[in-house]
């Protein structure tokens, strides 16, 4: 499904096939890469699904839909800088594909903004966001997969560094006024991200 919303996007501009092959080729290849076994191909499925629950509040789809591909198309565990490099990509290929001026900056932003997930001014910035975090106020069972996935991508820091990783990471959700800046994801999934975070610290962060 993935690769025909993308195709299907890319059908929306002046590019040749396999042009199109050619860069859904490189979003493939870079979300199998090994180490990946959260932020890969199964994400932007999970991600595109909960975006497309909410598609008549989106002002820009088309720019949702980019930052879906490329929003973690760069991903090392070991740099600081994977959003800014995922967004430079972006930028990249949609000049390429002559993509307008409003796009690519929108683009870039929801991109940049994955880093901290924190509130933005433009509301398809904070549906993205909060799309991307809908993992957290899963069910349970799922959310336990996710956290053992994480672990599996930092498998190379020992427990105390990854602990105090993650505890930094939980926490900063956690003292967040709201986690969802959005009021469809703040129903459907604000209560139970508390819990799983909290529940995180206490059995899993000690």
């Amino acid at each position: 499904m993935l690769k025909e919303v993308y195709i299907e996007l890319l059908g929306q501009y002046d590019v040749v096939q396999s042009k199109v092959d050619e860069f859904w080729e490189e979003i493939e290849s870079k979300h199998s890469e090994k180490g990946r076994y959260y932020h890969n191909l199964t994400h932007l499925e999970d991600l595109y699904q909960q975006l497309i629950k909410v598609r008549s509040s989106v002002e820009n789809w088309e720019s949702v839909l980019f930052s879906l591909f490329y929003h973690d198309v760069i991903y090392n565990v070991s740099k600081a800088n994977n959003e800014e490099k995922s967004a430079e990509l972006a930028v990249a290929r949609m000049k390429e594909i002559g993509a307008n001026r409003t796009e690519i900056e929108l683009t870039k932003k929801i991109i940049l903004a994955t880093k901290s997930h924190s509130i933005d001014q433009n509301s398809d910035v904070n549906t993205f966001t909060d799309a991307d975090l809908s993992i957290l106020g899963r069910d349970s069972d799922v959310y336990a997969k996710y956290c053992e996935n994480i672990r599996k991508e930092y498998s190379m820091y020992p427990d105390f560094l990854y602990k105090k990783g993650r505890k930094r990471v939980v926490k900063h959700f956690l003292s967040m006024p709201l986690i969802y800046k959005t009021h469809h994801f703040q129903i459907e999934f604000e209560e139970n991200a508390r819990q799983n975070l909290n529940q995180e610290i206490v059995f899993s962060l000690r």
